[in-house]
């Protein structure tokens, strides 16, 4: 395995911690309708950080490979797709407050799923214990 495989993974979970983090809190703010979403920092800082995340998946999946890693890598893939979706509908796009709270909560959800198959290398995350 390459050198930089524990380094990018250090990044990649750094910056995956921060996005969740900085949802979170962006979703607070959203409920409580803080002027704070309005600050340029809030709305450039997520995305430089998802496009930090992005990118050191991109080099983990160059290192680790993806045909034998397909099926977890892939529910990943298609668990982002949906957390970018439901986190668009909670942060602007949901047409009132509580369409919005839910789509944020689901959101919260899945982002937890993509946390547990990217631990357990399993592409049914902690569903596998149902």
């Amino acid at each position: 395995m390459s050198d930089l495989y524990l380094p990018l993974r250090s990044v990649h979970m750094t910056c995956a911690a921060l996005s969740i983090l900085a949802f979170v809190i962006r979703y607070i703010w959203m409920l409580r309708e803080s002027t704070l979403l309005q600050q340029r920092a809030v709305k450039i800082v997520p995305h430089i950080v998802d496009t930090l995340l992005l990118l050191s998946a991109i080099g983990l999946v160059g290192i680790i490979g993806f045909g034998p890693n397909a099926a977890w890598l892939s529910a990943k893939i298609v668990g982002l797709i949906v957390y970018i979706v439901l986190g668009t509908l909670a942060l602007k796009r949901g047409r009132t407050k509580g369409a919005r709270a839910m789509f944020g909560l689901l959101a919260i959800i899945v982002f937890a799923f993509i946390a547990s198959v990217a631990r357990t290398h399993n592409p049914l995350g902690f569903f596998m214990h149902v």
